[in-house]
């Protein structure tokens, strides 16, 4: 079966911040912030969403066909999950743009700032769904505005199951925009920080979105686990313990891999999100969104 995953692929400049962002911002002084971080490492990473979660997924032996677009530097992109055996025939090519960057500072609390230049994707609404029978299941992830909302209508015209995972992309939408979005799919992944805004702006606490049509809504907490939402209902899944805390890049993304990879194979809802915390807690303990190698034995599945 194959799972559609839709979504940015970028190119991710990291770097790492040996002290605290809190010792070097002064509160009172926000309105007139100037800084800067002394970032002594360097290194590009690639990356995006729907790239790191594709990556994940297919470790872990599913099929993700990416939805997405790259600009006149993603040849070597494209290369890449060609050798990983990752469908790129639907991703577009945007000659006269660049591939989305970001360029993110982490400091020595895992604390992040980043900066996101979309370039490509924001041509991403020009490509649709790809003609595809095997397609049982898909996921919306961060991507340009007006390629998550086709996409979002497409999939709920096909009659495709999909996870709504705003991600950064949350705030470019209002209430209305994001209650549609909720209608459309049948599960939501959101961090806790994005669960707040996306109460704030639907006007709906997360029991109330959950008593809905909604298979489940899950909202991750970290290394704290994650909470699922079901018909009003909460279950807290626990967090899983990692070996080392080397970088936080694409951690949620290696959650919705495995997230995704369950649903695939019909497990409950806790389960699946079982498997994404033990996958996320095995990514921080290596650099960058996708080089975390995956053992299919040692995770229990075969």
């Amino acid at each position: 079966m194959a799972c559609l995953v839709c979504g940015s692929l970028a190119f991710d400049t990291i770097t790492d911040f040996p002290g605290r962002f809190a010792d070097q911002i002064l509160p009172d002084q926000v309105h007139i912030l100037n800084v800067s971080f002394l970032v002594p490492t360097l290194r590009r990473e690639w990356g995006g969403c729907a790239g790191n979660i594709a990556y994940t997924l297919r470790q872990l032996g599913g099929e993700p066909v990416v939805l997405a677009a790259l600009g006149n530097d993603g040849q070597a992109y494209l290369n890449r999950f060609d050798e990983l055996g990752i469908d790129t025939a639907s991703v577009l090519r945007v000659a006269d743009d660049y591939t989305a960057q970001a360029i993110i500072i982490t400091d020595r609390d895992n604390n992040q700032i980043t900066a996101f230049h979309p370039g490509a994707m924001q041509r991403a609404h020009e490509i649709g769904l790809p003609a595809r029978q095997d397609m049982r299941l898909a996921i919306i992830g961060p991507d340009g505005r007006e390629a998550m909302l086709r996409r979002a209508r497409d999939l709920h015209a096909a009659g495709i199951p999909f996870v709504f995972d705003p991600g950064q992309g949350l705030p470019m939408f209002n209430g209305e925009e994001l209650k549609a979005f909720i209608a459309q799919a049948t599960w939501v992944a959101v961090n806790d920080y994005e669960a707040r805004m996306l109460c704030d702006r639907v006007g709906q606490e997360l029991a109330d979105i959950s008593r809905s049509h909604l298979a489940g809504l899950v909202v991750t907490l970290g290394d704290q686990g994650a909470d699922v939402w079901v018909q009003g209902e909460r279950q807290r899944v626990p967090g899983v313990t990692a070996s080392a805390l080397v970088d936080p890049t694409g951690c949620g993304d290696a959650f919705r891999g495995g997230l995704l990879f369950g649903l695939e194979q019909g497990w409950p809802l806790a389960r699946c999100v079982e498997l994404g915390n033990r996958l996320g807690a095995l990514k921080i303990a290596h650099r960058g969104g996708q080089n975390h190698p995956i053992e299919r034995a040692a995770l229990s599945l075969g």
